[in-house]
C-alpha cells in the first residue's frame, strides 16, 4: 500500500529529510537562519535552501532594522567628515588675506631665506584657493547640498549676472561725450 503522504523529492543542496522536522521545530521557536545553522551544525545556505523547499520563511525585520541603523551611522560619519572638509575650505580661504611667510632653502650653502607678506602672494593664493575648492568638492560629495538650496543659489547668481549685464549695457549706451564711438 502506497503512503498517502508523499513528499516532494529532496532538492540538491538541502539537508537530509530526517532532519527536516528539527528544522521546522527550530523555525517554529522563532530562531533565525544563522542560529539554526549553528545548532544543527550545517551551512547557512543549506538551511536557507531547505527552508525554502519546506515553505518556511525567516523574519527579516531585525536584519532590516540593523541595516538601517548601520546606514544611518555611516551617513552620520560622512556628515562629520564633510564638516571637517568645509572647515578646511573656510580656513584656506581665510588664509588668503592673512600675513604669510614664504621661505626657501637654496644656493650653494643651502641657506634659509624667508619673507613675510601682508597677504598670501599669488602662488600661495592659488594653492589655498585650490585646497578650498577640493575640500568643498569633497564635502559636497559626502553631504550633498539640498536641491532647493542649489536652485535658490542658482537663481540668485543668474539675477546678479543679469543685473551686471544690464548695467554694462546701460554704460555702453551712454554717450562718452567726445562725439565718437
Amino acid at each position: 500500500m502506497a503512503d498517502d503522504k508523499q513528499e516532494a523529492p529532496k532538492p540538491r543542496g538541502t539537508m537530509a529529510r530526517d532532519r527536516w522536522d528539527q528544522l521546522r521545530e527550530l523555525h517554529a521557536e522563532g530562531k533565525g537562519r544563522n542560529v539554526i545553522a549553528r545548532e544543527m551544525g550545517i551551512a547557512t545556505g543549506c538551511v536557507s535552501r531547505t527552508a525554502e523547499h519546506l515553505g518556511l520563511t525567516f523574519d527579516r525585520t531585525a536584519i532590516q532594522a540593523a541595516t538601517a541603523a548601520r546606514l544611518a551611522d555611516l551617513a552620520e560619519r560622512r556628515s562629520v567628515i564633510a564638516v571637517k572638509f568645509t572647515d578646511v575650505a573656510e580656513d584656506s580661504l581665510d588664509r588668503v588675506y592673512e600675513p604669510t611667510t614664504v621661505y626657501a632653502f637654496g644656493g650653494s650653502q643651502n641657506t634659509y631665506a624667508e619673507h613675510t607678506f601682508d597677504e598670501a602672494p599669488a602662488a600661495e593664493r592659488r594653492a589655498l584657493v585650490s585646497a578650498a575648492g577640493v575640500a568643498t568638492d569633497k564635502s559636497l560629495k559626502l553631504a550633498p547640498a539640498e536641491a532647493g538650496a542649489n536652485i535658490e543659489a542658482g537663481k540668485s547668481m543668474l539675477g546678479d549676472i543679469m543685473t551686471f549685464l544690464t548695467a554694462q549695457k546701460t554704460d555702453d549706451d551712454t554717450p562718452s561725450g567726445d562725439g565718437g564711438e
